[in-house]
């Protein structure tokens, strides 16, 4: 993770301003400010701590609403006085309700696929009679496992044959039908990073 003694508190009068990123999403959550022992608090129990300056105290993220961060890396950036804590969010991280504290616009890049996994979660528990998803959920995992197989046939057919375009317009099919999949058996493409992180760190840590 990182070391306190390392971080220049003098320059912002002991504290920190920490960047909170969706480790999933890479979604910037929110900016909060962290001192010496916020920071402390968020290493020990493994849930993101702030300082807050209105109150003047230590506070935990989610203490009365109960949208919390779960810490899974925090570093520092160039110049040691900014931290960049990434997290897995349980809940939306603005008081307002919105999942950022800049909006619930999820912008472009793999944002959008927080915003899209949100929608398949909803279809799952609501079961909607006219919704794709909900049919497939109906029939889930069988359903969605076998689409998932057609779609795949489908992407490697069009990256030897179609166009760049056909070619994404098939891997997009294959990714949604996925996170359906997945969701069918309370999974996620965050679980999915997650192995891929892990595996990573393995291989990176082996000699060369």
């Amino acid at each position: 993770m990182i070391d306190a003694n390392s971080l220049d508190w003098k320059k912002g009068d002991g504290l920190i301003p920490a960047i909170i990123q969706d480790v999933a999403t890479r979604q910037v959550l929110m900016l909060g400010y962290m001192n010496a022992e916020a920071l402390a608090a968020t290493l020990e129990s493994g849930k993101v701590h702030f300082f807050s300056r209105s109150k003047q105290r230590l506070w935990k993220k989610g203490e009365t609403s109960g949208n919390t961060f779960k810490l899974v890396d925090l570093s520092a950036d160039c110049d040691s006085d900014t931290l960049l804590v990434e997290v897995k969010p349980k809940g939306p991280a603005c008081h307002t309700g919105t999942v950022t504290c800049f909006g619930d616009d999820p912008g472009p890049g793999l944002g959008f696929l927080a915003h899209l996994r949100g929608i398949i979660r909803k279809r799952k528990k609501d079961k909607p009679k006219n919704s794709y998803v909900g049919g497939l959920m109906a029939k889930a995992p069988k359903r969605p496992a076998q689409k998932v197989g057609e779609e795949g046939v489908e992407v490697a057919m069009a990256a030897v044959s179609e166009s760049r375009e056909e070619l994404a317009g098939e891997a997009a099919d294959l990714l949604f039908h996925l996170m359906v999949l997945l969701e069918s058996r309370d999974l996620s493409l965050e679980d999915v990073v997650d192995i891929l992180r892990k595996r990573h760190a393995v291989r990176a840590s082996r000699p060369s």
